[in-house]
């Protein structure tokens, strides 16, 4: 399955599977749906406003809106090709016997000595301010299959560490 993920370049091609919940999914049909009516609008009066400043060579203004109308192109190309592709997790068929995306999970973090609590989510929900984390973090690649009271090892960047599974639900 192809992603269009915006890169340094542009887009940049990847073969992989899209895992987003319903929540995200409805949030990506809306920001779909807002730049192709009125983001597009907004930007295209930008540049018809510019080209009124004169000499486009020499238009700063007119670059700007260009460059803005091209990246909010690539940004629908992009969102669209990851809904067409994207699996949406059905809550009702979510196994609470071990740790999967869209599952909650409270762990022991044994270096640390304190409980956190997470939800196994899809890189594009990732959001660690809000305990949010992705199934292709260290830690939540780590978690993925594991089972209530299993000490798992997480390699991080900044070395291993063991945390324990106390809870999993939905």
């Amino acid at each position: 399955m192809n992603v269009i993920l915006c890169g340094k370049k542009g887009r940049m091609k990847m073969d992989k599977e899209i895992v987003l919940t319903y929540n995200r999914l409805k949030e990506l049909e809306a920001e779909l749906e807002y730049l192709k009516t009125e983001k597009r609008k907004e930007v295209s009066e930008k540049i018809k406003v510019a080209r009124g400043f004169g000499d486009l060579s020499e238009n700063a203004e007119y670059d700007e809106a260009k460059k803005e109308q091209g990246e909010v192109e690539v940004k629908i190309v992009n969102l669209e090709k990851m809904l067409k592709n994207a699996k949406v997790i059905d809550e009702d068929e979510i196994d609470t016997s071990k740790v999967a995306v869209g599952t909650k999970v409270k762990i022991y973090d044994m270096d640390f000595e304190e409980e956190v609590s997470y939800e196994i989510v899809g890189s594009t929900e990732a959001s660690p301010d809000q305990n949010k984390i992705s199934d292709e973090s260290p830690l939540g690649r780590a978690l993925i299959g594991a089972k209530p009271e299993e000490v798992v090892t997480v390699e991080s960047p900044n070395g291993e560490y063991q945390v324990k599974i106390l809870e999993i639900s939905k």
